[in-house]
């Protein structure tokens, strides 16, 4: 089992900055991706941002060039540094893990309980 902790989200005006962090425990042996996924009320959950173990990086287009993602493969943290953040990313935002156990085992997807980020003057 794979437990993921994000901790970060808060209040800030337009234009400003926060980083999210998002901690992987338990009995882990290769995480494959770790992400960061959002859902503003009355809409679908959206990818933010992906990054692998080899450092590679997928963005969504609204978010291109204000966040970046990265990720400390050693203490299986994964953080998102959003930058000029605006009204519109306002959302509850969920770290996502893809996590095989073994060589050969079964790739499973885990969530954490996500964190609000609200932009709002």
């Amino acid at each position: 089992q794979v437990q993921l902790v994000e901790s970060g989200g808060g209040l800030v005006q337009p234009g400003g900055s926060l980083r999210l962090s998002c901690a992987a425990s338990g009995r882990l042996f290769r995480i494959i991706t770790m992400g960061w996924y959002r859902q503003a009320p009355g809409k679908e959950r959206e990818l933010v941002a992906l990054t692998d173990s080899s450092g590679s990086t997928n963005y969504a287009d609204s978010v291109k060039g204000r966040f970046t993602i990265s990720r400390d493969n050693d203490k299986n943290i994964v953080y998102l540094q959003m930058n000029s953040l605006k009204p519109e990313d306002t959302a509850v935002y969920y770290c996502h893990a893809d996590h095989s156990p073994s060589l050969s085992g079964t790739t499973r997807s885990y969530w954490g309980q996500g964190t609000q980020v609200t932009v709002s003057s």
